[in-house]
């Protein structure tokens, strides 16, 4: 799909937002309004470019018929934070989007942010995101592949995974930290490490 500019961005989520919440769209005049402008043509040129782009379409003749045609969060979802340090309870709803449009990544790619400093020597810090693939069949998983597990009774931790017959190892990459060592049984791979974003 083509790339917004700016003023069309701005628009497009206020739109998408405004339907959301009133269950229809705004009149020109309170889209001039919302962008602070004193003529109705700018936003006339934006909503063609939006249409033109698919973002959005409406009804010809009518007034308040603009529909949204695509989610307003792209990106990379980011499900939660992640401990790379003690286990914490996981989350499933995205509570953040990351625009990595620029970036060719997987699908089915999501984030979580780190919390912790167990993986330190594998230069992933506290507060770093990390890419997570799904695992389809974790039981082909390679020995020290760096994944998000949840151990049951627990939550979830980021470690490299080894497994020796029915038991697993979670091995941190802090020495002050000591491997999670449990039954198979107790550990469910969640995603498996792809990438790691910091910001400065």
């Amino acid at each position: 799909m083509e790339s917004l500019t700016q003023a069309q961005q701005e628009l497009y989520e206020w739109l998408a937002e405004y339907i959301k919440i009133h269950q229809h769209s705004p009149s020109i005049r309170q889209m001039m309004q919302a962008m602070n402008l004193k003529s109705p043509a700018p936003i006339q040129s934006r909503l063609e470019h939006l249409r033109t782009k698919g973002y959005i379409e409406w009804t010809e003749g009518k007034a308040r018929t603009i529909r949204i045609l695509h989610s307003t969060k792209q990106g990379i979802p980011i499900l939660g934070t992640i401990a790379a340090g003690g286990l914490i309870e996981p989350f499933t709803d995205a509570v953040d989007h990351l625009d990595f449009s620029s970036l060719t990544l997987p699908a089915k790619t999501y984030a979580l942010r780190v919390t912790g400093d167990s993986m330190i020597e594998d230069l992933i810090a506290d507060g770093d995101v990390v890419f997570l693939l799904p695992v389809p069949e974790p039981d082909h998983l390679k020995n020290g592949t760096i994944i998000a597990a949840r151990v049951d009774g627990y939550g979830t931790t980021l470690k490299r995974f080894y497994r020796n017959g029915d038991r697993v190892t979670l091995k941190p990459a802090n020495r002050k930290y000591n491997p999670i060592e449990v039954s198979a049984v107790q550990v469910q791979v969640q995603g498996s490490l792809i990438g790691v974003w910091r910001g400065y």
